[in-house]
């Protein structure tokens, strides 16, 4: 099974793709994780996509496309999950083009949607432990004790500048410039795309998932 879990930052896509990779025995795929690993390994792609990284400009979609195809090379019939990707429609268009040569096909496309104010309410509330890495939110997650990491115990938790509210608004914008054309991409053709109301529980939003590509 190859499925792709769209959505704008805040809606949970991580949480719900862990969840469902768990679930489906998926290898969970983010163009982020992609780059961080072959930049850490030094492969050939990664010394390139580091080169546009450090002029700071963004890698172009041959290296995303062929860290892509490696992967799934690499896993031959195992079921994917892509996490975030494609984000334009040329990537849609080169993922065709790679599922195609590898004698497979896109089965699934799940888009998770909430109302703009929603979003703005759950990353604006984020809090991140400059430790560890750990993730808070003080409307839904709030750590144990007040700006402490419930993990490492750090003092001193962090308001990223990009979850302020303002800057949310401004992500939500960008993401829905680049990505509606996407969802019309997909929804012209098969397989779809079936949409999940991500304002519940995590638990009822991956029941919807499960929905969606159980059906």
């Amino acid at each position: 099974m190859i499925v792709i879990l769209l959505g704008p930052p805040g809606v949970g896509k991580g949480t719900q793709a862990v969840r469902l990779c768990d679930a489906l025995d998926l290898r969970h795929l983010s163009t982020g994780d992609l780059l961080r690993e072959h930049r850490r390994g030094g492969t050939e792609l990664g010394t390139q996509a580091q080169s546009f990284m450090d002029r700071g400009e963004l890698v172009p979609d041959e290296l995303i496309l062929g860290m892509v195809r490696g992967e799934l090379e690499a896993l031959g019939d195992g079921g994917v999950l892509f996490d975030g990707f494609p984000r334009t429609v040329p990537q849609a268009e080169g993922l065709r083009v790679v599922l195609a040569d590898l004698g497979r096909s896109l089965d699934h496309v799940v888009l998770l949607v909430a109302d703009d104010e929603v979003l703005v309410e759950r990353l604006s509330g984020r809090r991140s432990c400059p430790e560890c890495g750990s993730v808070f939110n003080v409307h839904f997650n709030p750590p144990a004790t007040e700006d402490t990491c419930d993990r490492c115990g750090h003092e001193g938790l962090v308001h990223r500048t990009d979850d302020q509210p303002d800057t949310v608004r401004n992500r939500l914008e960008v993401y829905r410039r680049q990505t509606e054309p996407l969802i019309h991409f997909y929804q012209a053709g098969s397989p779809g795309v079936r949409r999940v109301d991500a304002d519940q529980g995590v638990d009822e939003v991956q029941a919807g998932v499960r929905a969606a590509v159980d059906g």
